[in-house]
């Protein structure tokens, strides 16, 4: 089962959130292992304005296509050019160096604290 790291804030299509001024955005490792190998990212680009819970681009894995969603809205400041580079980092190490990208937030809604993720993970992986 994934660790979910208690710093985060997360949403229920598996994003999450980091607790910063400009908060970092990556998708959790249930998604990631869910995806299996991820070999394609598309993000966003700097200056993208985002809406809560619309997508905002692609994960690309040897199983399938998933859409990415806006945690949050905001503004794209940064993407993240290690992972454009390697998207394999999203599985490696996806609350680290496998971030997607930086959000100046304009608002954000209710997101799931780490226990309420995990009791989330726990009934979606026992289905």
């Amino acid at each position: 089962m994934s660790t979910v790291p208690e710093n985060l804030r997360y949403t229920r299509d598996h994003e999450w959130l980091s607790d910063e001024d400009v908060p970092a955005v990556g998708i959790t490792a249930f998604a990631g292992e869910a995806l299996g190998d991820i070999v394609y990212l598309e993000l966003p680009g700097v200056g993208t304005t985002l809406t809560a819970g619309e997508a905002c681009g692609e994960v690309e894995s040897t199983k399938s296509v998933s859409e990415l969603y806006a945690p949050a809205d905001g503004e794209i400041v940064e993407v993240n050019p290690a992972v454009t580079d390697d998207p394999s980092l999203v599985n490696s190490d996806p609350y680290g160096q496998g971030w997607l990208f930086r959000l100046r937030l304009t608002s954000t809604p209710e997101l799931l604290d780490a226990a309420e993720y995990a009791a989330l993970i726990g009934a979606e992986a026992s289905r």
